[in-house]
């Protein structure tokens, strides 16, 4: 388990200039030299609409990440945060209005794959964690991944919208105390090669979804989910299979009629 660092201690550190305090939040580097190449790139094409805003972050954000590949492109006001741990592969979309913050002391940070979408509104937020989006993996708009470890999302995942993974959760053994004053931890979260989550589930911390597995829409997802299995429901539950590819057998549910 891995204890998760809170941003007010940072925004409310009174050791700390504003400018220390935006660069540790948003830039993640120390120095001049970071922040104003940060603020240049930002400035010049994040906010900018139409096929020049397009074109200029094409250009532009791959100054700022670890690495970039081919083809990539960036909708209008997409916000990188400690971009130097953000690396991404090719023939990637993230669409308008995406969060990726991949900020961390000691983290990798964030990793997307080759032929991955991100929807709008989207958000992929470290907390001293990790995230890797693996090649042809499909995000849905106004989803949030979480990591305060390791949250790994397979290859040709299907997440639909408005799903969240939380790979960290609060402490709240002490009733005397306000949760927000309790400890933090992370086991992490990991959604299998072909997996999908329907709108709407909601992956809890330390959970491990299968390869192939379904998860129902509006599902809350808090123990495993084998490979190719079916989990609908507060809380979810397993109530059928998907048959191996080539099998020749239709997926059933518990009372033998076929899952829809």
């Amino acid at each position: 388990m891995t204890e998760i660092p809170r941003a007010q201690d940072q925004l409310f550190d009174r050791r700390t200039s504003a400018r220390e305090k935006y660069a540790a939040l948003v830039v993640g580097q120390p120095g001049w030299g970071a922040l104003i190449k940060h603020e240049l790139v930002t400035l010049a094409s994040q906010s900018t609409p139409g096929a020049l805003g397009l074109a200029l972050r094409q250009t532009l954000y791959p100054v700022l990440l670890g690495s970039c590949g081919r083809n990539v492109v960036f909708g209008q006001n997409v916000v990188l945060r400690h971009p130097h741990k953000i690396r991404i592969g090719d023939n990637v979309v993230i669409d308008d209005n995406c969060l990726v913050d991949a900020k961390g002391d000691s983290n990798r940070g964030i990793t997307i794959g080759n032929g991955v979408f991100i929807g709008r509104n989207t958000i992929l937020s470290c907390k001293n964690g990790d995230i890797d989006v693996s090649d042809g993996a499909n995000i849905g708009f106004n989803c949030e991944i979480f990591s305060a470890s390791s949250v790994r999302v397979g290859r040709d995942v299907l997440i639909a919208a408005y799903c969240y993974l939380i790979g960290g959760d609060h402490d709240f053994s002490d009733p005397s105390q306000p949760i927000l004053a309790q400890e933090r931890r992370s086991a992490g979260v990991t959604v299998g090669d072909g997996a999908w989550l329907g709108a709407g589930a909601k992956v809890l911390d330390g959970v491990s979804i299968g390869e192939r597995a379904v998860v129902g829409a509006g599902a809350v997802v808090r123990d495993a989910v084998p490979a190719g299995a079916i989990a609908v429901g507060i809380p979810a539950k397993v109530i059928g299979v998907r048959p191996l590819p080539g099998s020749g057998q239709a997926p059933s549910t518990g009372s033998g009629q076929v899952a829809e």
